[in-house]
Formats: structure tokens, C-alpha cells, sequence
């Protein structure tokens, strides 16, 4: 019975392949997902990827492999899935709108790196935020600092999308907030279909910017040249 159980997920992995769809908006923890201190993260880390590579029948006593396992466990905990504790989430202060700046704010062009849930491996491209402030507004920084938090764990792109907006409308208190994203996978680029020209474009769209007109000046911002 377990071995048809077990056929049975591997069929529904292997039919899902490289589909980027995810039940979920927020990221799936367990509940004792903090239970351990990084120090004992990084040990049990250590211990696995050792295993992988002699699996792979690599010599971990040269002298070039010999520090990788602990490389990639403190990478994995203290890098690339830093964005998976909530005690790392950045603090967003936010400021009364004193200039009474009605229009649309866009911050584009930001910088992203995640990592793909399903093989792993990176995602790399650029994200961009729109918000029009109901009465208060965010540092420039800290929408930077929101995105890098977020991709700092594993995920679909999807996800990203939703849980930058969310986190930002709730900040600043207003449903008014979109965002862009434009990504290379390299679970696409690098293996399987192996196209490296292609790349995933995603979008959340919320409050006014459902409205197409805003959504249009809002796309319009995204390819002004403002190349410096």
C-alpha cells in the first residue's frame, strides 16, 4: 500500500513538473518551523549536504569541496532562506504625507533573487511597486527591503507577488498597491527545457489599480527610460 501511495505522489510531482501554481499566499511552514536555533539549522544542514555530495561520489577531502557542506548550510540559514523567520522582517515606518503628494509612487527596477520551491535553483529579475498614499507613505528603502525579504525563501513567483502587496497594504493602510514582476527561473533556463531567453512576468493589482486607466500609467512608469 505504501509503495502505490508513493507511486502515486511521485506520478502527481512528475505531472506538475515545472508549473509554478501554489494553493497557497503564504509560504508552507510547519508549526515547529522555529523550534531550532540557527546554530542547530546549520548543523543538520552541514550533516545532509555532506551526505548528498558523498552520495554523488565526491572527495570531500579535497581541498576545494572539504568547507562546501558548511558554505551551504550557513548560505541556506543565514542568506537565501534568511526571509523565512519573521523575527527578519524589516521594520516599516511609515509618515504622515505631509506634502499631500496625491499621485502615483513608483519604485522600479528593484533587484530580486529568490529561489525556486520546486528544483531549488534561482530566480533571478526585477521587481516594480506602485502605491497611491491615502494619507501616509513608506521610505523608498524600505519597499527594496520588503521585496528582498520576501524572496529570501523558497518560492513560486506567484506568491512573491501577492505577499509584497499584502505586506504593503498593510502598512501603508490602503488597498491601493501593485505590483510587477519580471524573473528569470533557472529551473526553466538551466535544465529541463533548458531556454535561457525566456522569462516569467507576474502581477497583483489592487484598490484603484484594478481600474485599467491607472494600471495602464502605472505600466507606461514601468518602461519610461530613466537611465541615468
Amino acid at each position: 500500500m505504501l509503495m502505490k501511495i508513493d507511486n502515486t505522489l511521485k506520478k502527481q510531482y512528475e505531472e506538475m513538473g515545472d508549473d509554478h501554481a501554489s494553493a497557497s499566499e503564504g509560504t508552507p511552514l510547519r508549526e515547529d518551523a522555529f523550534d531550532l536555533e540557527d546554530s542547530e539549522k546549520i548543523a543538520r544542514i552541514r550533516s545532509n549536504v555532506h551526505e548528498i555530495m558523498l552520495t554523488l561520489g565526491l572527495d570531500l577531502e579535497d581541498d576545494s569541496l572539504k568547507g562546501t557542506p558548511d558554505r551551504v548550510a550557513k548560505m541556506f540559514v543565514k542568506e537565501i532562506f534568511g526571509g523565512l523567520h519573521p523575527d527578519r522582517k524589516p521594520k516599516s515606518s511609515t509618515f504622515t504625507n505631509k506634502y499631500r503628494y496625491g499621485e502615483m509612487l513608483v519604485e522600479k527596477n528593484i533587484t530580486l533573487y529568490s529561489t525556486c520551491e520546486h528544483h531549488l535553483l534561482p530566480i533571478v529579475g526585477k521587481a516594480h511597486i506602485a502605491y497611491i498614499s491615502n494619507g501616509t507613505v513608506v521610505g523608498l528603502s524600505k519597499m527594496n527591503r520588503i521585496v528582498d525579504y520576501f524572496a529570501k525563501r523558497p518560492q513560486v513567483q506567484e506568491r512573491l507577488n501577492i505577499q509584497i502587496v499584502r505586506e504593503l497594504q498593510q502598512v501603508l493602510g490602503t488597498d491601493d498597491v501593485a505590483c510587477v514582476i519580471d524573473a528569470k527561473h533557472l529551473c526553466v533556463n538551466s535544465r529541463g527545457i533548458r531556454d535561457i531567453e525566456s522569462s516569467t512576468v507576474t502581477a497583483e493589482y489592487g484598490g484603484k489599480f484594478k481600474n485599467e486607466a491607472v494600471r495602464r500609467e502605472f505600466l507606461d512608469y514601468i518602461n519610461l527610460d530613466t537611465n541615468f
